[in-house]
């Protein structure tokens, strides 16, 4: 483990009385600018950045028919008469530079009105929302010429897919911004949109039900038992009612945050940001995988078109992370869910198996399929280019004070002052981030390198502290044979950030800090004395990255 005693200089911080001790620079004389460590990232094979944005922008690899004709958002959409307005409230963002000049200057002309349907009627029909999307204008939502007749237009059929834009892009708010929803603007590649409501996003399709891996499982193989912040889980016989009580629950599937697993483990995590991945090692906030391409690649085969598990692949994958009955019994559900609701033609992915049958199941083939090789190595390239945004300029005195005590109370025994170097590579073991973890043993025994899969119970309900760990508990670090525990996360754009930590237990960085969370709370690192914590705010605010 090459924490660099976290816990030790935490505890010894405490114990010595640091935080009541006096707050002149002179008394911080000494002091790291991060770990000392030897490890450092592997090496990524990039490509063509200007394709790669296109990549990340707009390719879907085939996802569109899971959208569209599995989940059914389109259908969803006119269902719901879903309106731009309710689209902003969603949290989704309009690209406004993608659009015509006449439809630009309608949408200004009736965004300076109260935005009633009287005087906004564009902005309050369901058929301007899907012009939108046809002009490819809503980020993250990608329409197809899907028909085949060289125009794009959902309302006549074609089908909408879903991109890496969609948890990684914002706009600048030019046009206009919703309070606590998405803006119309152009567009910022890289940061998250901290208010997609994803979970909302999903049950506005009307077989949200095909979403079922993904979702907070209760299974025959667990006893029923299930993992995640709901205090119980899905089957295969929930209905759609039930499927969007719990995506639109926000206690279950907050605001921000998007559940990155098939695995039937309720883990939704913190939509993070993609600016800056040269800096970033390794990729998931448990560590899991070493590259880009391959996170990238995951995300497409599994996560954006789940019915790859149902797969030969797929189902080995699952077997192999969870365990033959339980599996199994996802993967046999999720048939049985699929052909209830009528859906059939999976999967949708465009992806092929390796040449060499051996590295099926592997990082690079986790599901025995991988898209693109060229689009991957180009998205690699946009995204380890894609600037970060600049940090606050708030009270100078007040972030150097801030500065000092970040070298000296033990920040930098995990995270760099300088966030222009890349994060420090070790995995932090979950019973360093998170002394309270106290786990019991859910799968004692899984094919080496991967651990025992290990939960500490309770749920947002009984116990919101732990459910920390639920992003660790089945996909962890032990994927690449290391411990189970979290990665680092880059230190930039902090200020935007409405929450904290990766399962958004902690509502400030002021709360952070506060010892009022108890030293078995995650990232148990406090300053009592508030005038530090509020120095440490500036400092940690004001940090960027040289672009």
């Amino acid at each position: 483990m090459k924490c660099r005693l976290y816990l030790v200089s935490i505890f010894v911080f405490l114990l010595t009385g640091l935080t009541g001790c006096d707050s002149d620079d002179d008394a911080f004389d000494a002091g790291t600018d991060g770990p000392d460590t030897a490890e450092v990232p592997v090496q990524h094979e990039l490509g063509d950045a200007v394709a790669g944005r296109d990549v990340f922008r707009f390719a879907t690899f085939g996802n569109e028919f899971f959208w569209t004709d599995a989940i059914r958002l389109q259908e969803g959409v006119l269902a719901t008469d879903f309106t731009p307005l309710d689209a902003l409230t969603l949290g989704l963002s309009v690209d406004f530079d993608a659009l015509d000049s006449a439809t630009q200057d309608a949408l200004r002309a009736e965004l300076a009105t109260d935005l009633s349907p009287a005087n906004a009627p564009m902005l309050n029909d369901v058929n301007t929302t899907l012009q939108l999307i046809s002009a490819n204008a809503v980020i993250g939502l990608a329409p197809k010429d899907t028909s085949g007749d060289g125009i794009i237009d959902i309302a006549a059929g074609d089908k909408t897919g879903a991109t890496c834009a969609l948890c990684h892009t914002i706009t600048d708010e030019s046009i206009f911004n919703m309070p606590d929803g998405g803006s119309i603007g152009s567009r910022i590649d890289g940061p998250a949109p901290h208010v997609l409501d994803f979970g909302g996003l999903v049950a506005l399709g009307t077989n949200s039900r095909a979403f079922y891996p993904v979702l907070q499982l209760a299974l025959d193989a667990t006893g029923g038992a299930t993992l995640g912040r709901a205090p119980t889980g899905l089957t295969e016989d929930s209905t759609e009612a039930e499927v969007d009580a719990y995506l639109t629950n926000r206690d279950f599937y907050p605001v921000g945050m998007f559940d990155d697993t098939v695995d039937g483990n309720g883990d939704p995590m913190h939509n993070m940001p993609l600016f800056r991945q040269d800096l970033a090692f390794p990729f998931g906030s448990e560590g899991a995988i070493s590259r880009l391409d391959n996170f990238s690649n995951l995300v497409y085969t599994a996560l954006l078109d789940p019915t790859n598990i149902t797969s030969a692949g797929g189902r080995a994958f699952l077997t192999t992370l969870g365990g033959t009955a339980i599996g199994n019994e996802i993967v046999d559900d999720y048939l049985e869910v699929l052909a209830a609701t009528g859906v059939s033609g999976f999967p949708f992915v465009i992806a092929n198996p390796p040449a060499d049958p051996i590295a099926a199941g592997t990082e690079e083939f986790p599901l025995g399929v991988r898209v693109d090789n060229t689009m991957l190595i180009n998205m690699n390239a946009y995204l380890f280019g894609l600037a970060a945004p600049p940090g606050t300029d708030g009270d100078a005195a007040a972030g150097a004070r801030g500065r000092q005590l970040f070298r000296t109370v033990g920040c930098t025994d995990c995270h760099n002052v300088d966030q222009s170097r890349f994060v420090p590579p070790f995995i932090v073991a979950m019973e360093e981030i998170f002394p309270g973890d106290d786990p019991v043993v859910l799968l004692p025994e899984r094919t080496p390198p991967l651990n025992p899969i290990l939960d500490t119970p309770g749920n947002i309900v009984e116990n919101p502290i732990n459910i920390f760990d639920d992003k660790m508990a089945v996909v962890n670090a032990s994927l690449r044979g290391l411990e189970r525990g979290t990665a680092l996360p880059l230190l930039l754009d902090l200020a935007r950030k409405p929450v904290f930590l990766h399962d958004n237990s902690v509502a400030t960085l002021n709360d952070l800090l506060d010892p009022a969370r108890g030293d078995t709370a995650p990232h148990p690192f406090f300053l009592s004395d508030p005038a530090q914590r509020a120095d440490m705010i500036d400092f940690l605010e004001s940090l960027e990255a040289a672009n």
